[in-house]
């Protein structure tokens, strides 16, 4: 009988010790951990998370080219991610994307934070972080839209143009997309659904 219950309690502990805790930052907390040096631009959102890896900061930041009273324009964008390292920050990977020449030409990149997450998708106890950022045309038409799945360090990518017209329009999976996880590919499947449903997007080939 003491073996089981022994057995029930270590095993509660190695579950709890595998949840996966997210918080998004204040600005306050951002000053405090000194996340300005993490990027080459000013931070818009950050996150922070903690899983059997380890505390990690996720820094999302936009070059703010154009500011003014009514709306702010970035030309760069940079996501960076970064691990707790005795008392320092160690750098796990980034994500760097600027304008692109379309017609009609872009205006502006942002991160649509509304849809990032730092959730464990798939329950092995690690996170497995969403990055989802948009551009827009010179008219205020969402033109590209990317979706990003960090899975164990690696970046697994979702391309999307967005067009009226077949010819121009696209939405592409990277070749690898099909060796991660089933669990994390109908997560963002579903968010895929989600974006089409709350913006109006298409999201689909020509």
């Amino acid at each position: 009988m003491k073996k089981i219950v022994l057995f029930l309690l270590l095993n509660s502990i190695g579950c709890f010790a595998q949840k996966v805790e997210s918080q998004k930052l204040t600005k306050e907390e951002i000053k405090e951990r000194e996340l300005e040096n993490t990027t080459d631009f000013p931070i818009y959102s950050a996150f922070e998370f903690q899983d059997k890896g380890g505390v990690f900061e996720l820094v999302l930041a936009e070059n703010q080219k154009t500011i003014s009273n009514k709306d702010t324009l970035n030309t760069k964008i940079q996501a960076v991610c970064v691990v707790n390292d005795h008392g320092g920050f160690l750098e796990k990977w980034r994500i760097n994307d600027l304008l692109e020449n379309y017609d009609p030409k872009e205006t502006n990149i942002w991160f649509w934070t509304k849809y990032c997450t730092t959730t464990d998708l798939d329950g092995d106890g690690y996170t497995d972080p969403v990055i989802v950022y948009g551009s827009k045309t010179e008219y205020g038409e969402i033109r590209r839209v990317k979706i990003i799945t960090v899975y164990k360090n690696k970046k697994y990518v979702i391309r999307a143009v967005e067009c009226d017209l077949d010819y121009c329009r696209s939405f592409k999976k990277d070749q690898n997309w099909n060796t991660l996880p089933q669990k994390i590919k109908t997560s963002i499947d579903q968010l895929v659904v989600k974006l089409r449903k709350e913006q109006n997007l298409i999201l689909k080939d020509g």
